[in-house]
């Protein structure tokens, strides 16, 4: 099957109650992985590109290695542009193939981001890609996404119901607590969801995002930490959080840096028990098995999203 856009997809996942899986991919190991741990799962994917993966291996190498995941697997899956920052860049990934794009305008003032979002949208909605916008401010980094603490911004419920009415987005990400990269939180893990629970009233039928929602599993912070990495005091959001959230109508949840742990950690381990080792094969194998675990972990047991390929042949 093509490349499908998030539409029906995100209808199944309101409706279930359950969340689809965004994972970002940089290489050819990190698309097998995820592929197989949804083939396993029989479950549909959105496989997001970010800016740091579009300088790493360029969007042309990526849309070409999700083709070929398509038609080994037969799987429906999504072409997302994560965090694009212009219109141009948006209509760029458009007429390149991609099938859903974000528009990223949290920066700029609410009225201008209303602006962006919507000119993109009227692009997207002629070509049949679907749209995704941000609303309020994550904190945290993760590749050309830099935002402090103190400039992070929850999002405000009844501004979520006009940006949506007005710009006519798909879906929107909002802010209630997660944020990017692996130090989500200094003290206890903690999600607003009451402010989602008003925004999911508020907006019924509508499909919310939750970015910066890995869960920086002890397991692989514990293996990289052992092997010689220096990743001290990080902390995720916990896993019954964001099951939690699919059922207030997060229908996609986002996931980096779990993917960079896991197989970082599996990648350190070989280094450390065979120093002789220099064959790529023998190392990136084990970090593509990594992947392919935590991501059929966070498919059956966190999103609750197994079998939902199923309702989209």
């Amino acid at each position: 099957m093509p490349l499908i856009n998030t539409k029906e997809m995100f209808k199944h996942a309101y409706e279930g109650k359950y969340a689809i899986g965004a994972f970002n991919v940089n290489n050819m190991e990190i698309i097998q992985g995820i592929v197989a741990a949804a083939q396993k799962e029989q479950s549909a994917l959105i496989l997001q590109v970010s800016a740091g993966a579009r300088k790493y291996a360029s969007p042309i190498y990526l849309r070409k290695l999700v083709e070929a995941a398509i038609e080994e697997t037969n799987l429906p899956i999504v072409l997302h542009l994560d965090h694009g920052d212009s219109f141009e860049l948006c209509k760029q990934c458009i007429d390149d193939g991609f099938t859903s794009v974000m528009i990223d305008g949290s920066a700029l003032p609410f009225d201008e981001n209303i602006e962006l979002s919507r000119r993109v949208a009227e692009y997207a909605h002629e070509r049949g890609v679907t749209v995704e916008a941000e609303l309020g401010k994550l904190a945290g980094i993760e590749d050309e996404v830099n935002v402090s603490a103190e400039d992070a911004k929850f999002t405000d419920p009844d501004q979520a119901v006009e940006f949506v009415e007005k710009s006519g987005v798909d879906s929107l990400a909002i802010a209630i607590g997660t944020s990017h990269g692996a130090y989500k939180f200094a003290g206890e893990p903690r999600l607003d969801f009451e402010r989602l629970e008003k925004i999911t009233k508020l907006l019924p039928d509508f499909p919310l995002v939750l970015h910066g929602a890995s869960s920086v599993i002890p397991k692989y912070l514990e293996m990289c930490n052992q092997y010689g990495a220096q990743i001290p005091g990080a902390k995720g959001v916990p896993e019954d959080m964001l099951r939690q959230a699919a059922t207030y109508g997060v229908c996609k949840i986002n996931v980096d840096t779990d993917l960079r742990m896991a197989m970082t950690a599996a990648i350190r381990k070989v280094f450390a028990e065979e120093p002789v080792e220099f064959d790529p094969r023998k190392y990136l194998g084990p970090g593509r098995a990594a992947i392919e675990e935590i991501v059929q972990h966070k498919i059956k047991n966190v999103f609750g999203c197994s079998g939902s390929a199923l309702k989209l042949k």
